[in-house]
């Protein structure tokens, strides 16, 4: 279908203002011109927010959508942004959203980033954030048995990435991945690379450079847990797997909706027609994303039986 005409509006924009993407800024230029982006952007209260660390130096906010009340079930986010851009102030208002609409407690991972810290740093840092909050259920106030991972474009490698290390380490994996067109394939050669690799914001070569940028060496491209599309699929926890038609990224995420069920994963494939890569953290000026956040959290409440949210969050930080 056509390109939505919000996205267009603000692709519009960006030509008009001269944006070239953050894959051509000086990597901390790109890093405070997405904290400026998001800075300004309305953010729903919640009952309660708490930054802690892991035993490792892993830092975390915490979001509870209600004080007290029952055993919720943990969604531990991880943000997206090519693993070099982005940290949990950009993403603070899309977990507070998720947090009231799902009834989870959302978790959301400040990860180590590229260039200073290369594959597999991030990838063990959202595993040891996951593992930690799952031995620390008690003290969270939520259920260790439902506990969900779930992230962004290379959050949603992130998500997807601790669900392969639980299973190849022999520990409890999580009960659900919310997978927001993640990023899956190092060769950047699907055919929506081509379809809709310049024109849709997120550019075939910004995917390149992020690839450049996270891995050390071109091949750990190849090692499965970079690239999960490599991976054996079978046996993982069923997903929501989210795809935008207009982004480079759409094939090798509608690949991994087919993967994973024909190893047997449950698994329900999204696909917004006439969006954008990015789209999903943009529903106050883009209403698509707030439907797809809606129904993310929807999937999450059904797939994690989250409680009813009982009182308000009058208590709110």
């Amino acid at each position: 279908m056509p390109l939505d005409r919000h996205a267009r509006a603000l692709l519009d924009l960006q030509a008009m203002t001269g944006f070239k993407g953050f894959d051509a800024m000086p990597v901390a230029e790109a890093r405070a011109a997405t904290a400026a982006r998001t800075a300004e952007t309305p953010r729903a209260e919640v009952a309660r927010v708490e930054d802690r660390t892991t035993p490792g130096g892993v830092p975390i906010r915490l979001y509870w959508p209600e004080a007290g009340g029952p055993p919720r079930p943990l969604l531990v986010f991880s943000h997206g942004g090519g693993w070099v851009v982005g940290n949990v102030e950009t993403v603070d208002h899309s977990c507070r959203t998720l947090a009231n609409a799902s009834g989870c407690v959302v978790a959301s991972v400040d990860y180590r980033l590229s260039p200073e810290h290369t594959f597999p740093a991030a990838a063990d840092d959202a595993y040891e954030a996951y593992r930690w909050l799952r031995s620390e259920a008690g003290s969270i106030g939520v259920d260790p048995g439902r506990v969900a991972v779930g992230g962004d474009s290379a959050g949603g490698n992130l998500a997807l990435v601790s669900c392969l290390k639980a299973r190849e380490l022999g520990e409890p994996m999580p009960a659900f991945q919310l997978l927001i067109y993640p990023v899956v394939d190092a060769s950047c050669s699907s055919a929506s690379y081509a379809e809709c690799g310049t024109g849709f914001g997120l550019t075939a070569e910004a995917m390149r450079y992020y690839w450049r940028q996270y891995l050390a060496r071109p091949e750990d491209g190849e090692h499965p847990l970079a690239s999960p599309l490599r991976a054996d699929l079978a046996g993982l926890p069923p997903a929501f797997v989210l795809s935008a038609e207009y982004d480079p990224l759409r094939d090798e995420v509608e690949e991994l909706a087919r993967r994973l069920r024909s190893g047997g994963v449950p698994t329900t494939l999204r696909r917004f027609d006439g969006q954008i890569h990015g789209f999903f953290h943009l529903g106050h000026i883009i209403p698509d994303g707030a439907r797809a956040l809606d129904e993310a959290a929807a999937a999450l409440r059904t797939a994690l039986d989250a409680p009813p949210l009982g009182g308000t969050a009058a208590a709110a930080k």
